[in-house]
């Protein structure tokens, strides 16, 4: 068995022996963003791997929506690339006024939710499609309440996910999410 790409950079030769003895390597290279790594399957197989890398300018596309609070910096809203969408952090802003909906997190949870949303409905995705979400909070004694309303919003099976406290967020918010979506071909 051989491992190939379409396009491919100068990476040193892989015994494909080794990947099968460990895998927790080859999921590691297999999942490094705009890569690919793929399986030829051929009768004289040889034992080599290539890791290819897309460094084609069309590959990263910037998604942005006036329905969600535009970014606080030199930042996307969301980044498409190869068939993922990644969605920088959202806040509990309202779009139109750029302000918290209010101070608590329960709102501000319920507020950002709907950002991400919209955000997602821009790059043709929806919550279904999130795979990622990481979470952070400005105290995670807000964990159980935030859950209750992250619940509503993500199908089974709801993505992986991180919670961190986090010592401070933009704008003093209490709630930070930002998630990464998998896009419908």
């Amino acid at each position: 068995m051989a491992w190939c790409s379409l396009r491919s950079i100068h990476v040193p030769t892989i015994d494909v022996g080794v990947l099968r003895t460990r895998p927790p390597l080859a999921a590691a290279v297999g999942v490094v963003a705009g890569s690919s790594l793929w399986r030829s399957s051929s009768r004289k197989a040889s034992p080599f791997a290539c890791l290819s890398l897309s460094t084609s300018p069309g590959i990263k596309e910037a998604v942005a929506t006036d329905k969600a609070p535009a970014a606080l910096g030199p930042y996307s809203q969301a980044i498409k690339a190869n068939n993922l969408l990644f969605v920088s952090g959202v806040l509990g802003l309202i779009p139109e006024t750029r302000k918290f909906i209010s101070d608590s997190v329960e709102d501000q949870t319920e507020q950002l939710l709907k950002n991400m949303g919209e955000i997602l409905k821009a790059s043709g995705a929806d919550y279904s499609c999130v795979v990622k979400t990481t979470i952070m909070l400005a105290d995670l004694k807000d964990f159980k309440k935030v859950n209750e309303i992250y619940a509503k919003y993500f199908p089974s099976p709801a993505p992986a996910r991180s919670t961190y406290q986090v010592a401070a967020l933009p704008l003093d918010a209490k709630i930070e999410i930002e998630c990464i979506a998998a896009l419908k071909a």
